[in-house]
C-alpha cells in the first residue's frame, strides 16, 4: 500500500464506508454485520439511531416491528446486539466461560420443556409457573431469577429471541446449526469472526483490533484458543500502514484512498455505538478530542451530558449534540470540541439534520 496514505484519508476512509447509500433494513445490518443494541432512549435507542442513517425511511422501532420477518438474531458478538442469522454458526454452540451448577441446569432443562410445549413465552409466564424468585442482578438491585435464568439460556444457544413485546424478549426454542468443532475448523470461525469486526470498524489501530479480538471472548468463549492463532493469520491477510507511530489494518480488498471515499458535506447526529465514534482510541486519532459516554457517570461529573450524541459534519466529528423530546417538540443543545462552525451551510445542514430526527421520531406535527 502507498505510504502516500495519510490521516486525512483515513478519517474519509472511517465515515464513508460506513455511511453506505441508505437501503433496506435487512441489507443495512448485512452491510454493518452487527448492530450493538442499548435500551435507553434519549431520544431513541441506540441500534435505532444507527439504523436511520443506513435505512431508507427508517423510524424509531422499525427493528423491533420487523424483527420476527427478518433474517436476523438478538445475540452477541463483542457486545449485545442484532447481526445476520449466518454468523450464529461461527459461534455455536456456545459454551459460557462458568458452566451451570446441577440446579440451574435441571431448571433449565424444565424451562426448556415449557417452552417447548407453548411455542413462544413471555419471562412473566416462565417466572408465574416456576416461581424461581429473585436474585441480585449485574447493577446491585433485585430482578426475576427466572429472567436471568433466560438470559443464560438464550447466551448458551437453548433459546432465541422471537420477537419483542413492549421492549420485553418473548422466547422460543432454538436450533443453531452445527458447527466445524475440528481444531482446523474452530480456527477458520475465529478468523471469519475477526474479519466480520475488521470490516465492521475499519481502520484499526493495532490495540483496537487486539482490544476487539479480545473482546470475541464474550460471543465465543469457546474459541479463545484458536482466536490467537487466526489473529496472527488474519493480521497476515489484512492491509496495513504505519503513521506517526500507529499501526493501522483494514480490509486487503479495500483502498483508503479511493475516490468513493468522499463523504458528502451533511450534519448528522450520531449514536453512541454507532461504528464510527464506537473505538474511542481510534476516534480520538482520527478527530484529535476525546468523546466519552457518560450515561452512567454521576450527574456532577458529566462534561458532554447524559446521552451525548456525536455530531459528524461531513466527514469531522466537530461536537455533540443532546435531545429531548416534551409534548411532542424536540429540543436540543450542543456543544462543540473547538470553536462552534460559523458557516452558514452548517446551519443548513443542522436544520436539516433536526428535520430529519423529528420524522425520525414521528414528531412532524
Amino acid at each position: 500500500m502507498p505510504a502516500t496514505i495519510t490521516i486525512d484519508d483515513l478519517r474519509r476512509y472511517a465515515v464513508a464506508r460506513t455511511l453506505f447509500a441508505p437501503t433496506t433494513l435487512a441489507r443495512a445490518i448485512q452491510k454493518l454485520g452487527f448492530v450493538q443494541a442499548d435500551p435507553i432512549r434519549a431520544p431513541a435507542r441506540a441500534q435505532d439511531l444507527t439504523l436511520r442513517h443506513r435505512v431508507k425511511g427508517y423510524v424509531a422501532g422499525d427493528l423491533e416491528r420487523r424483527y420476527a420477518r427478518l433474517p436476523i438474531e438478538e445475540d452477541c458478538l463483542v457486545n449485545y446486539g442484532f447481526l445476520p442469522r449466518e454468523h450464529l454458526a461461527l459461534m455455536h454452540p456456545r459454551v459460557a466461560a462458568h458452566p451451570w451448577k446441577p440446579t440451574t441446569k435441571r431448571q433449565a432443562n424444565e424451562v426448556l420443556a415449557f417452552v417447548r410445549e407453548r411455542g413462544q413465552v413471555h419471562p412473566r409466564e416462565v417466572d408465574e409457573h416456576f416461581a424461581h424468585g429473585r436474585v441480585t442482578n449485574y447493577w446491585g438491585g433485585s430482578s426475576s431469577a427466572s429472567t436471568k435464568l433466560l438470559d443464560g439460556m438464550h447466551y448458551r444457544g437453548l433459546l432465541r429471541v422471537a420477537r419483542r413485546e413492549n421492549g420485553t424478549r418473548i422466547y422460543e426454542v432454538a436450533a443453531h446449526p452445527q458447527g466445524d468443532e475440528s481444531p482446523a475448523g474452530r480456527t477458520l470461525r475465529a478468523a471469519a469472526l475477526i474479519e466480520l469486526i475488521v470490516r465492521k470498524y475499519a481502520p484499526l489501530p493495532a490495540a483496537s483490533l487486539t482490544y476487539l479480538t479480545r473482546l470475541l471472548g464474550y460471543g465465543a468463549p469457546h474459541l479463545k484458543t484458536q482466536t490467537q492463532t487466526a489473529m496472527r493469520l488474519a493480521r497476515e491477510h489484512l492491509a496495513s500502514l504505519q503513521l506517526d507511530g500507529t499501526t493501522w489494518y483494514w480490509p486487503a480488498d479495500e483502498n483508503p484512498r479511493s475516490a468513493r471515499h468522499a463523504p458528502d458535506n451533511e450534519v448528522r447526529l450520531l449514536a453512541p455505538f454507532d461504528p464510527i465514534v464506537w473505538d474511542r482510541r481510534r476516534f480520538e486519532l482520527l478527530w484529535g478530542w476525546t468523546y466519552k459516554f457518560e450515561a452512567y457517570t454521576p450527574a456532577a461529573q458529566r462534561r458532554l451530558g447524559y446521552y451525548a450524541l456525536p455530531l459528524l459534519w461531513g466527514e469531522r466529528v466537530v461536537g455533540w449534540g443532546t435531545l429531548a423530546v416534551a409534548d411532542a417538540q424536540l429540543s436540543h443543545t450542543l456543544g462543540f470540541a473547538a470553536k462552534p462552525p460559523r458557516d452558514a451551510g452548517f446551519r443548513r445542514e443542522l436544520e436539516a439534520e433536526l428535520a430529519r430526527m423529528r420524522s425520525f421520531l414521528r414528531l412532524e406535527g
